[in-house]
């Protein structure tokens, strides 16, 4: 029991942490234009603008909002930066 435990701690040390994704885009609605700035968590395996693309696409048409662009993919440290200017779109989609 003890062989079994110690080596569930070495494997889950072992493990790679999981790393933050986040992905700043552009929408828009028609009748009347509404254009928006957004920041959505993205998973992991869509930390790429393309992957993140087709990620976000469902879930921006979901809320009534057509995505234009996926302007940049990045970690945690850019979070605090695009804050303000995503707003309301916040960490949203």
């Amino acid at each position: 029991m003890m062989k079994t435990l110690l080596l569930t701690l070495l494997l889950l040390a072992a493990a790679p942490a999981q790393a933050q994704c986040f992905a700043s885009w552009k929408a828009k609605q028609d009748a009347p234009l509404r254009l928006t700035y957004g920041v959505s968590e993205v998973p992991d395996s869509a930390c790429s603008k393309k992957a993140a693309k087709a990620v976000l696409a469902p879930r921006l048409a979901a809320g009534g909002w057509k995505l234009l662009t996926v302007v940049a993919v990045f970690g945690p440290e850019g979070l605090e930066q695009r804050k303000v200017s995503s707003g309301e779109f916040f960490l949203r989609y």
